[in-house]
């Protein structure tokens, strides 16, 4: 897949960073990476630092609408489940495993690190901190983002660990000059139907000739709340929304016994997106730990990463098919 991605901001061009402490891997090392050398086996330990080809490859995922969940470096299930969906896009057969000919298809020229300076804009509209308790949430005007590293690795869909890891004598703050992820722009389309796999932990988007136009990794449910089954329809589309709070109809959280309304933004704990379903009270929507996307359970909803989410809402309106799926 040939990909002509551009990100705005981005400084193009070499990377000026000359670190005085070095990087366990650098943007050189992922640029230069071959991702025919990665093997992917199952099952497998978390591993315990970034793999720069690991990183590349998520990026190329990512820009070909098989998302990876955030670009973290690290071999898990979400990579091989983004394989997959790369696959049933490009109508391979699917086993999540990386051969000649999915590595052909993935491969572009374009970087796959660039430079983005840091702009004023970038350090505004930050909070100190977000408690956990919802009381203390609802408090506040607005559930935004921590640092200017926070706001980034969302932007550049990258794991803050991982964009640390890239610029290690970084302070993130305006007039710096730092290496991020180019992801893949945002994909574009009308989707006719979605299917919720609960199984695999994704969801796809197919258009209206039954072609797939994006794949995502997606908490769904849990043991103790699960999703709901059979099919549905999207209701509409809620961005930034509030998040109001409800023990009797959601779940306990501490000792809050009483409905409370928390501010929009993309540390609410729906994220920055609700996609309303027909099935009252469920929804997809965004997440304030995009890290967490399918490795902790969720409330009976759908959670996905806020970008990844962003994107989906851009390709639905109501009336949409939302069928779950074992």
């Amino acid at each position: 897949m040939k990909n002509s991605t551009a990100v705005l901001g981005l400084v193009i061009g070499s990377i000026a960073l000359t670190p005085t402490v070095a990087a366990a891997i650098d943007a050189h090392d992922v640029d230069t990476a071959s991702i025919e050398t990665i093997s992917i086996k199952a099952p497998r330990k978390k591993p315990a630092k970034p793999d720069a080809a690991i990183v590349k490859l998520q990026i190329f995922l990512d820009r070909a609408g098989a998302s990876p969940g955030v670009i973290d470096g690290l071999d898990g299930t979400n990579l091989s489940k983004a394989i997959s969906g790369f696959e049933a896009m490009q109508r391979l057969p699917v086993d999540g495993k990386l051969d000649p000919e999915v590595t052909r298809r993935l491969e572009d020229q374009v970087p796959a690190i660039q430079a983005y300076a840091i702009t004023t804009d970038d350090g505004n509209d930050l909070v100190d901190s977000i408690p956990q308790d919802y009381s203390r949430q609802a408090e506040m005007d607005h559930l935004s983002y921590t640092s200017i590293a926070e706001k980034l690795a969302e932007r550049f869909h990258m794991d803050v660990g991982l964009m640390k890891e890239l610029n290690p004598t970084a302070s993130f703050v305006p007039g710096e000059t730092i290496a991020v992820a180019v992801p893949g722009q945002v994909r574009t389309g009308a989707a006719k139907r979605l299917e919720v796999h609960r199984k695999s932990g994704q969801v796809f988007a197919f258009a209206q000739d039954g072609s797939l136009l994006a794949v995502y990794p997606a908490t769904i449910g849990s043991k103790e709340t699960p999703s709901p089954t059979g099919t549905h329809k999207v209701k509409g589309v809620a961005r930034m929304p509030t998040y109001i709070y409800n023990p009797k109809v959601n779940f306990q959280q501490g000792n809050n016994r009483k409905i409370l309304k928390l501010p929009s933004g993309p540390n609410n704990p729906v994220g920055t997106v609700w996609i309303d379903l027909t099935e009252p009270t469920y929804g997809i929507h965004g997440t304030p730990e995009p890290e967490l996307i399918d490795k902790v359970g969720s409330h009976g909803c759908v959670r996905l990463t806020n970008w990844d989410v962003e994107e989906l809402a851009g390709m639905v309106k109501p009336g949409v098919v939302a069928k779950f799926l074992n």
